[in-house]
């Protein structure tokens, strides 16, 4: 073990590993939880998301630790089960099957340009603008569906949105939204999962004590067998369509920025670098988060992506794979307490949503705003994922955006082939 994670040569004790993993898995296992919510939505049973969330967590993060030795875990990325429930099955009206086909594809897609290093160009054609807008957007989306499940904001005809009232479930999402923040700024760890635990016990009394005729969190039992229901459910055949190019698309490039920025950002924090100053292991790493894109489609999961949330097992001092492959182990056990977590309300995951989007605000300082043909394009990717409620819509708008602007004024050579090319799918997007 000693030698194949190279502990001796990365200065780091069996003890330490471990206790990494632990840290790591304790701020990711929200996502146990969260993705089952959201993805449920589509009609997809709660239990069987649930098994498939574990699944694609465990084998991805196993094998990041084992193919890659990195110490980063990967499960189901936050944004990407957002876009597989409300822009691919709600907007664009395709079934759950064929959705997870695309997520199939898309995985497939990802690790041909990661197999054959074509991802490099991609990424090179992109402005890093328009990268850090979607990633703020992202962010801004998750936000409106938190404040949306807790029925802090809501629907109104007048203003097409507005506040909700003040009632028993509110006022707990207020709460646990506080509570949570507060342990976050005492760096305690698990924070988002232990404000879930919490949020979900303050919710007990409703509908027992107080608050309406209902009760909002019910337990008939805490332990089942695992529901493998979903497991090759996908659609592959109508889902490889050129009409739903611009979904496999979106999910690629979603994917594929997501887990460059968490590679980049770190192994600069954690010194993982290669002796070029690369991040380390790279290309296994992006190989690993495209298998776990295909197997989510497999097992009916939305795609898999590494966490940046690893970031607290490397605080604690991990530094190779075995970190991984503890916190891959730890998901295990959650395969038989589907009752348990499905007993969670909509209430106790809210604030989770809102503050994943507050973390993923950050790169918007990383954007020139006093440079107008790179604010505008990344401002308008920014505020129309949240407000088409289309993860699709800003990337194509943003896109066409810069574009425009840099024909308009004169740095028609800035756009290069990539780009031309991405801009080819955007307006084959808008028209088909």
């Amino acid at each position: 073990m000693f030698s194949f994670f190279e502990l001796k040569k990365n200065n780091v004790s069996l003890s330490t590993e471990i206790l990494a993993g632990i840290s790591s898995f304790l701020a990711t296992a929200y996502i146990i939880v969260v993705n089952p919510s959201i993805l449920s939505q589509t009609g997809m049973p709660f239990s069987a998301v649930l098994t498939a969330t574990v699944l694609v967590s465990f084998f991805s993060s196993l094998m990041m630790g084992v193919y890659a030795n990195n110490p980063i875990l990967v499960a189901p990325g936050m944004g990407l089960n957002a876009f597989f429930t409300f822009t691919a099955v709600f907007t664009e009206k395709l079934s759950w099957q064929v959705a997870l086909g695309t997520v199939f594809w898309s995985g497939v897609f990802f690790l041909l340009l990661s197999v054959f290093n074509i991802r490099s160009y991609i990424v090179k054609a992109i402005p890093k603008a328009l990268r850090f807008a979607i990633a703020a957007g992202i962010g801004l989306f998750i936000t409106l569906i938190g404040f949306a499940n807790a029925r802090f904001i809501v629907a109104n005809p007048a203003t097409m949105i507005s506040h909700g009232s003040l009632n028993a479930s509110t006022l707990t999402f207020i709460a646990g939204l506080l509570l949570t923040v507060v342990l976050l700024i005492r760096k305690v760890k698990g924070s988002i999962l232990i404000g879930i635990v919490l949020t979900s016990l303050l919710a007990w009394p409703i509908g027992r004590w107080w608050g309406g005729p209902e009760a909002v969190v019910t337990i008939n039992h805490i332990v089942s067998r695992p529901d493998f229901s979903l497991l090759f459910e996908l659609d592959m055949v109508n889902s490889l369509k050129w009409s739903l190019a611009p979904i496999i698309l979106a999910f690629v490039f979603t994917d594929m920025f997501d887990s460059l920025s968490t590679f980049v950002g770190l192994a600069e924090a954690a010194d993982l670098l290669d002796e070029n100053g690369e991040p380390r292991n790279l290309q296994k790493s992006l190989i690993v988060d495209a298998f776990s894109t295909t197997v989510a489609g497999l097992v009916g999961s939305s795609p898999g992506t590494a966490y940046i949330e690893s970031a607290v097992g490397i605080e604690q001092g991990g530094k190779t794979g075995l970190t991984a492959v503890t916190g891959a182990i730890l998901f295990l056990p959650f395969l038989f307490l589907s009752p348990l977590i499905s007993a969670v309300p909509a209430i106790a995951t809210a604030p989770a949503l809102v503050l994943v989007g507050v973390f993923m605000m950050k790169p918007v300082v990383k954007i020139n705003w006093n440079q107008l043909e790179e604010a505008f394009p990344a401002f308008i990717a920014m505020v129309l994922i949240p407000f088409t409620y289309s993860i699709t819509q800003g990337i194509i708008w943003g896109f066409l955006s810069w574009t425009a602007l840099h024909i308009a004024t004169g740095k028609i050579r800035e756009i290069s082939l990539a780009l031309w090319i991405i801009n080819v799918f955007a307006v084959l997007a808008l028209i088909f």
